[in-house]
């Protein structure tokens, strides 16, 4: 395939190198039929869910032809955690967990005073199906690039530790593209956007390898986050500074969510180390 024999002067290059080419040839692939696309649909809101669809899918091809051509795996997904036992499941029990999380923050604000519970509108019920859908869609899409294949791209290169930190921050410095005076007023998103880049890793290395947990965990966080957000559930008295409970009403970028993220990830830590060690 031609495209095979173009992925294949990469493969000896350094890691972050790779992941770099990788990007490239996927971009080289998406660009011709993205531009057209976007071109033809008008609405704004469609055009960025088809052009994304269309990369997401673009990026599973390619991601399963670069196993096959750089490791000459016969299960290419599975390398990166897809198509495993017990994954379903873990996901479940991922997104439960994600999604009591960002309930429990939101729930301990309220307990403070910082925050009031308006509950649900008329409409609440299709917000509830888009977020189980914008979170099931983020959760795959992300948890497949960063901790998926990115992750062992690193892992082949780097210490274990070294490539946890490392897709961490570049998960994080991705999310974080955005004019610098967005960047300086936001700034304490950038450290929940690390942590939750160690969560998911741990949580990957806790499940041995599989991406279930990650995807759910992932999803259960935005789709949580999204019916309160969206749903206007919780309204905030502003009787403590946004840092305190999230800028732009974002637990990532507050202390509250930083707190629960920490926990979650010692106990992530936990986890993982013991499945290691029990091998």
């Amino acid at each position: 395939m031609r495209v095979d024999a173009l992925l294949k002067p990469f493969l000896n290059w350094p890691a972050p190198l790779r992941v770099l080419a990788f990007l490239f040839v996927l971009a080289l692939l998406w660009a011709p039929l993205a531009i057209p696309l976007s071109l033809l649909v008008t609405d704004p809101d469609w055009q960025s869910i088809v052009t994304l669809l269309v990369l997401y899918c673009e990026f599973i091809w390619l991601v399963r032809r670069w196993a096959i051509v750089a490791y000459g795996e016969a299960r290419p997904l599975a390398r990166y955690g897809l198509l495993r036992s017990r994954n379903l499941s873990h996901w479940a029990i991922g997104f439960a967990t994600g999604a009591a999380m960002v309930f429990a923050m939101f729930g301990l604000e309220i307990a403070m005073g910082w925050a009031n519970w308006l509950g649900p509108g008329i409409s609440f019920p299709r917000i509830a199906v888009d977020g189980l859908l914008v979170g099931l869609g983020i959760g795959f899409a992300e948890e497949l690039l960063f901790r998926g294949w990115m992750l062992d791209e690193l892992e082949q290169d780097y210490r274990w530790g070294q490539a946890l930190w490392g897709n961490a921050v570049v998960f994080a410095l991705l999310h974080f593209l955005k004019p610098l005076a967005e960047v300086l007023r936001t700034w304490p998103q950038f450290f929940g956007l690390v942590l939750l880049g160690l969560i998911m890793g741990l949580a990957k290395r806790a499940t041995q390898g599989r991406l279930g947990l990650t995807m759910g965990l992932h999803g259960g966080l935005v789709g949580g986050y999204y019916w309160l957000n969206v749903g206007e559930l919780v309204g905030f008295t502003k009787q403590v500074p946004d840092w305190v409970t999230g800028v732009d009403r974002n637990p990532l970028a507050g202390l509250v969510g930083l707190v629960f993220l920490s926990g979650m990830a010692v106990v992530l830590w936990w986890l993982s180390d013991r499945k290691v060690g029990n091998r």
